[in-house]
């Protein structure tokens, strides 16, 4: 199981992260850059996004506790975690994923 507490950690553990209110979520993006990840308090769970491939990979875990977004947004490699069935160590896998991509991106 991965905590409130612990996905927080995992996120503010990569350098330059800011954390922000997104809508009823809290989202974490790289400083100047795109979010990476965002986290729900109510349902602790977190939406983070990956490659196409990455979240097929990912959506593999058994239990059914790691899905696509049910819209547009899981298209395009956003991915729901619930964060109480999953190990932390899934969790940061996959987090480091995310933070190297949007680390990636230009600056428009």
């Amino acid at each position: 199981m991965t905590s409130k507490e612990s996905f927080f950690d995992m996120c503010h553990s990569f350098p330059g992260v800011e954390q922000n209110p997104h809508f009823e979520r809290t989202a974490f993006k790289v400083t100047g850059k795109r979010i990476f990840a965002t986290y729900h308090g109510p349902s602790n769970s977190a939406n983070i996004v990956l490659s196409p491939t990455e979240q097929h990979t990912f959506c593999e875990y058994e239990g059914g506790a790691i899905y696509p977004v049910p819209n547009k947004w899981g298209e395009k490699g956003w991915t729901t975690f619930e964060l109480k069935s999953i190990p932390p160590e899934l969790v940061l896998e996959a987090l480091n994923l995310a933070y190297a991509t949007c680390k990636k991106i230009k600056n428009k």
